[in-house]
């Protein structure tokens, strides 16, 4: 059987849980016969606008985006961050009921975000302010918003800077579906043929097993990614985002994903559901 070659441009976030995913492939620890891989690290949001113009043969992207970008891309089973019961949380600087944010201005990820799609969903009515997912809690405290939506780590520090939950949308969403809410996934392009696309994904598969395997050496190398965070946090949030769902999404994951593509269209943020290919591993 001839050896399958390409070239391969990651994208990927300059988060704890896509270095832990990603750090055996970066550091060589896996094997990639034929496969050459480059990465690009850049904010989620930047690789979501990256994915609208199909630039990237392999990136991480929101769910939300994905949904759009279908025909071009397809999903990895593997690599996928999956809030099983707990998501990204709505916050503000004081306790307060979630009604009480109707028309009021909110600081958002990004509007492509699946954290802005699953606020969409829970409260329909509020303003938009998009800032950079750093920003989110200090435009809440300057008061250039009332409320903000915080991923990545700030799930787990916002009490300790003094903020008060509103709502966390992982919870909403598994009290409306009883599945986990897909946040972030992996996707390859489609044009690169089932070879390329199948090898590509067990690489990274093998490439986050790794990291489950050899756990310590892995969060090492994320917590350069972890903004200062301490490690107990960094280890915390990667387990919550790196698990059996991140090795193979399952029928779980996969059903999370097309519940919330319902929900979308039905309450006409997408004007119609995507087909959805999967890549075989």
């Amino acid at each position: 059987m001839p050896l399958v070659k390409a070239k391969i441009r990651v994208g990927h976030s300059p988060d704890p849980d896509d270095a832990f995913m990603f750090y055996a492939i970066a550091h060589g620890k896996i094997k990639t016969d034929g496969i050459t891989f480059s990465h690009v690290i850049e904010d989620i949001e930047s690789l979501n606008q990256r994915a609208f113009k199909a630039e990237l043969e392999v990136t991480a992207v929101s769910a939300f985006t994905f949904f759009q970008v279908a025909d071009k891309y397809a999903l990895m089973p593997c690599g996928a961050s999956l809030g099983d019961n707990y998501g990204p949380v709505l916050v503000s600087t004081r306790s307060m009921y979630s009604k009480e944010l109707q028309g009021k201005k909110i600081a958002v990820p990004g509007l492509h975000t699946t954290a802005t799609l699953a606020l969409r969903l829970f409260l329909p009515a509020f303003e938009t302010v998009v800032v950079p997912f750093d920003q989110v809690l200090e435009a809440v405290k300057s008061g250039k918003a009332d409320a903000g939506l915080i991923i990545h780590e700030g799930q787990l520090t916002y009490e300790k800077l003094g903020f008060k939950k509103v709502a966390d949308l992982g919870e909403w969403f598994y009290e409306m579906t009883r599945l986990p809410l897909p946040l972030g996934v992996d996707v390859i392009r489609k044009n690169l043929g089932r070879d390329v696309m199948r090898k590509t994904t067990r690489l990274l598969r093998d490439s986050i097993v790794y990291g489950l395997k050899n756990r310590k050496e892995a969060l090492a190398y994320a917590m350069k990614f972890g903004r200062g965070i301490e490690e107990n946090t960094a280890d915390e949030f990667v387990g919550m985002y790196v698990n059996d769902y991140t090795v193979d999404m399952g029928k779980k994951g996969k059903d999370g994903l097309l519940a919330l593509q319902k929900a979308a269209v039905k309450d006409g943020i997408l004007s119609k559901s995507a087909k959805i290919e999967f890549v075989d591993m």
